[in-house]
């Protein structure tokens, strides 16, 4: 199957285009629109695109290039465009992102503010803003995990042209461990911008945050990086405790095989708020096969399911949720003439998670590079689960497609 087939770039071709990151939708309301992140002005900015007209808006005035955050390690500390700190609110139409200190929300309908202004030492990741529109929850870190992340190019043999991506030169996590460093949680109102909620989290780097989908009460978070994946990775904060989600010993029904040096990452909400979804192998090593996809209610941590995949399918990748049973990644799925490397394929996985069964029901061949995290395709579902949007550089320059389904 040739890249791309039956998908149509929905972006222009002017600059660099990517969807914002897939624990974010990118569509507005009911589908009838697109946020994105291109840097066609020179610098990160973001744009919305109108289905029904077919007009692209700059939303953003950045000027000041990348902020330096996780993923963005080689960027500018405390000044530019967070990269990596877009979440959209579908249905109020806003966009909430951080430039330099600054938390803004930016409305597809015009208007920008400033929400709140963050601590001066501490970095940023990924953001995340309420189902409800009501709360933004920004993950903050003692600066010094991220201090000397990246050197400028020429200076470290290893760091490619696109440095502001490449990962740091040292352990971020046992940095974390060894200096005891923290990290936070902040909830703000969008409405006043107070922060009425500032949950620390000692000894832990923290890079994805998210709320559940039907409580915003209750918010999915990470360990990044950390050396024992399988066991620190996923957390829950249940508005008073701090609950890891996959322990040290199997629960039942959990895969027999695991042990806790095995890895997972990637994780995210059931559209109902029931499960966790989150993907990862049970060898020691990152990308070492056997390799799974599992679930875990929250309120039941005995309630778990992992279903493993083909013994050699360990290209990696990202699930995103539709329907029930209804997952769309960008890896793992390989047929003989894929051979090795990262994944190949746009994919719908139909997961029978009580049979811990799945159907795979390849898509199209996305064709990018995965050279960089902007390249990485990051499949989304609409809201009515109808279409998939994901990222790719197969022309050259990066856009957003859309695959009807």
């Amino acid at each position: 199957m040739e890249p791309l087939r039956n998908a149509e770039r929905v972006t222009s071709a002017t600059g660099n285009n990517q969807l914002l990151y897939f624990t974010s939708t990118s569509l507005v309301g009911d589908d009838e629109g697109l946020v994105f992140i291109s840097d066609r002005t020179g610098h990160p900015n973001l744009f919305h695109l109108d289905f029904m007209r077919g007009d692209e808006r700059q939303l953003t005035d950045n000027r000041d290039g990348t902020l330096m955050s996780y993923v963005y390690f080689g960027g500018l500390p405390h000044r530019g465009f967070g990269k990596a700190s877009v979440s959209l609110d579908a249905n109020g139409r806003t966009a909430y992102y951080i430039q330099g200190r600054e938390i803004r929300a930016v409305s597809v309908d015009g208007g920008e503010r400033v929400l709140a202004e963050l601590p001066p030492d501490e970095v940023t990741a990924f953001t995340h803003v309420s189902s409800d529109g009501t709360q933004l929850c920004v993950p903050t870190t003692d600066a010094r995990a991220l201090e000397g992340a990246a050197a400028p190019p020429g200076e470290r043999d290893d760091v490619p042209s696109y440095y502001e991506t490449a990962d740091p030169p040292y352990n971020v996590d046992e940095r974390v461990q060894v200096e005891g460093l923290s990290s936070c949680m902040r909830v703000y109102e969008t409405a006043t911008g107070a922060e009425v909620a500032t949950i620390p989290v000692p000894r832990a780097w923290i890079t994805h945050v998210q709320f559940s989908p039907v409580d915003s009460s209750l918010i999915l978070y990470n360990h990044e990086y950390c050396a024992d994946a399988g066991v620190r990775r996923v957390w829950l904060w249940d508005g008073a405790r701090h609950l890891p989600l996959r322990g040290e010993a199997p629960a039942s029904g959990a895969h027999p095989g695991r042990s806790r040096t095995d890895w997972i990452t990637h994780e995210t909400w059931e559209r109902d708020g029931r499960y966790a979804i989150y993907h990862g192998g049970l060898g020691s090593r990152y990308h070492e096969p056997p390799c799974f996809v599992g679930r875990v209610n929250v309120s039941d941590l005995s309630d778990r399911q992992e279903v493993l995949f083909p013994g050699d399918w360990n290209q990696y990748g990202h699930f995103t949720v539709g329907g029930p049973g209804l997952l769309v990644t960008d890896g793992y799925f390989r047929t003989p003439e894929t051979g090795d490397g990262w994944g190949q394929w746009i994919t719908l996985a139909h997961v029978d998670w009580e049979a811990r069964s799945i159907e795979w029901e390849p898509l199209t061949r996305h064709g990018s590079s995965w050279a960089t995290q902007d390249e990485h395709p990051h499949p989304i579902f609409d809201h009515a689960a109808s279409a998939v949007y994901f990222t790719s550089d197969h022309e050259g320059s990066r856009a957003v497609y859309r695959l009807d389904l």
